[in-house]
């Protein structure tokens, strides 16, 4: 039995379980267990703590992004209203543009008119006294052609008012 190693094996075993007790390392290795738990546990809840918080970020930050787009929409959609205003603005502004033009040229149209009628009554009325004049020097004898201008001078003042 002395010369047995497992005999040996088994006393020094017991020694060591021996001066463990004695040494108190089982205790200090429930606390070392027991530290390592309770900073393990308070790990967990800080990353419990942080992961609630990196979801009401998140949320937070999707209400953001959702309230962003329907903003976007709704000013996508103001200047969708401006712009139809604006072409209205302008189509009204060309349409009254073209309307004064054609009334500005129908003017000049009626005055170019008037003043042709003008000039032709003018040229008219220059040709039929060249012509009357012709005739008259020609067929008209100097005593009735005298009496033709009394007649013409006492009408003048008539005609003059």
């Amino acid at each position: 039995m002395f010369q047995d190693p497992t005999f040996w094996v088994l006393v020094a075993f017991i020694g060591f379980v021996g001066v463990l007790v004695y040494l108190k390392v089982p205790g200090m290795v429930t606390k070392g267990l027991d530290a390592r738990a309770d900073k393990i546990k308070t790990d967990l809840e800080d990353a419990d703590a942080l992961l609630k918080e990196a979801q009401d970020l998140l949320a937070s930050y999707q209400k953001k992004q959702r309230e962003a787009a329907d903003e976007a929409q709704e000013i996508k959609a103001r200047a969708k209203e401006e712009g139809k205003r604006i072409v209205e603005r302008g189509r009204a502004r060309l349409e009254d543009s073209l309307q004064r033009r054609e009334k500005l040229a129908m003017d000049r149209i009626t005055q170019a008119e008037a003043s042709a009628l003008d000039e032709i009554r003018a040229r008219t009325v220059d040709i039929a006294l060249d012509a009357t004049r012709d005739l008259l020097a020609d067929n008209l004898s100097d005593h009735k052609a005298n009496a033709m201008l009394d007649d013409a001078i006492k009408e003048l003042p008539g005609r003059l008012n």
